[in-house]
């Protein structure tokens, strides 16, 4: 199962705010032992989060969906994972009893409309303030604020997909290659991907700015047992291309 997010916001498309979510995000999956496949970010824009989600919901991908789970003007996320599916929105029983649990504020109508998920929702328990996120099929929508959306993706993660959890080992190997170019090592990353079908080869060019010598990161993640083999292969592969190589220092 591929595993992806979908950040939404204007605010984050404008510049206004930084996004934290896709980083954060590959920390609390691989500390799982899972990846990240892909993201994408969106607007405040209904139409376009509506055609997102009706082709997320259609590739069976597990996703985290952030921001627009709120009652005001700009939050469409709620309305549109509804018309995705072509179901109706109504208020969740467990939202409301969460969010009537609040006595630190009056429940009106307005904040009881932040319980109306698409019908089957499952709700996600909020810690921070309880008003809950939901969950539809494998589609998961949580908050914009990372103090709540954090924890809710651990709990989704920990009760629904402990499964899914360290079933792909991955290692990881690279070297610092000098004194050759990007285009003359391309051949060398086609031939270990030929040989060592379980990893994937990766090339980082640097051009040497603030005064670090130009290079490139060399590598190969995958199968942890084919990784060692497949570096060494590197390694000799620079040597006979005609480069220099150095171990890459531990970040």
């Amino acid at each position: 199962m591929r595993v992806g997010a979908i950040i939404i916001g204007d605010e984050i498309i404008r510049g206004k705010r930084e996004d934290k979510h896709f980083a954060k995000l590959i920390s609390i999956l691989g500390s799982r032992g899972m990846r990240l496949d892909w993201c994408e970010y969106l607007g405040d824009m209904p139409e376009l989060i509506t055609a997102t989600l009706e082709r997320t919901f259609a590739s069976g991908d597990l996703v985290f969906s952030f921001g627009g789970i709120g009652a005001t003007p700009d939050d469409h996320t709620r309305e549109c994972a509804a018309d995705a599916l072509s179901l109706e929105l109504v208020l969740h029983p467990d939202a409301e009893v969460a969010i009537r649990s609040r006595t630190d504020m009056e429940i009106t109508p307005q904040r009881l409309k932040m319980g109306e998920f698409p019908r089957g929702s499952r709700i996600i328990p909020n810690p921070y303030n309880r008003i809950p996120g939901f969950s539809l099929e494998d589609h998961h929508f949580v908050p914009g604020f990372p103090v709540m959306a954090w924890p809710m993706i651990e709990w989704v993660l920990d009760h629904r997909y402990a499964h899914l959890y360290h079933l792909t080992p991955e290692a990881e190997a690279s070297i610092i290659v000098y004194d050759l170019p990007e285009s003359t090592i391309t051949p060398l990353m086609f031939e270990v991907e030929s040989s060592f079908r379980g990893l994937k080869s990766f090339s980082l060019p640097s051009i040497g700015e603030q005064g670090v010598r130009r290079h490139i990161e060399l590598g190969v993640r995958g199968a942890p047992d084919q990784v060692v083999p497949a570096i060494e292969r590197m390694r000799k592969g620079v040597v006979t291309l005609g480069g220099k190589w150095v171990e890459k220092l531990s970040s």
